[in-house]
């Protein structure tokens, strides 16, 4: 089994302990960051794939996503002097009056693992602190609002359309259990995902 290949069962499998020790043998094998990376990404693309079909559930999922950044921790100091390999900054949130967040955890998690920087501003987000932080941060290419209360989805919808209308290019992605893509598409948002593993996919359809 070739080194990049090893890592990602590793990270797959939730080896938190192993996948370090891994990738330092990769890049001492002459792999590339990127590709050790991309592979890590992957694997936790088969991860959310695993979780959406119902396969796995939330804690072999946070095993996972623990392994990949144990991996991600050996890369930064290779990966830091090139910008190229991050697909930007995404700010994510819980709506205003809304204090879940295991789900927007997961989703941070995933969106990070797919190669963006994240700000997570927690939960109970008022519409214009997306706004706010939006201006405060670097390259900032995507905004993600989760509401996770039949209550707050007019919190939801207050907080895409106020991002849209300070900022109408930046992609406005949403999610949560009492959202659907019909009122994604209600509200103006650009994307909606069901869970974790589908936001990493559809924030990277995104900026694409």
């Amino acid at each position: 089994m070739s080194k990049i290949a090893e890592v990602k069962v590793l990270v797959e499998t939730g080896k938190s302990k192993k996948v370090a020790a891994a990738v330092q043998e990769a890049l001492d094998a002459g792999e590339k960051a990127q590709d050790i990376l991309d592979a890590m990404i992957a694997s936790m693309g088969v991860v959310g794939d695993k979780f959406s079909s119902g396969e796995i559930f939330v804690p072999e999922m946070l095993i996972a996503a623990k392994a990949m950044s144990k991996g991600v921790e050996v890369l930064k100091p290779v990966m830091s002097g090139d910008v190229s390999n991050s697909l930007g900054t995404c700010i994510i949130g819980t709506v205003a009056g809304d204090l879940h967040d295991i789900g927007k955890n997961l989703v941070t998690m995933m969106i990070e693992s797919a190669g963006f920087d994240m700000v997570d501003l927690g939960v109970d987000v008022p519409a214009v602190r997306f706004v706010e932080a939006v201006k405060e941060n670097d390259n900032v290419v995507l905004v993600a609002c989760s509401g996770l209360l039949t209550t707050t989805m007019p919190a939801l919808k207050e907080a895409v359309q106020t991002v849209k209308a300070a900022l109408p290019d930046m992609k406005v992605l949403v999610g949560g259990a009492p959202v659907t893509q019909a009122y994604a598409d209600e509200i103006g948002a650009d994307g909606y995902a069901s869970d974790a593993g589908s936001a990493a996919v559809k924030a990277k359809e995104l900026v694409a």
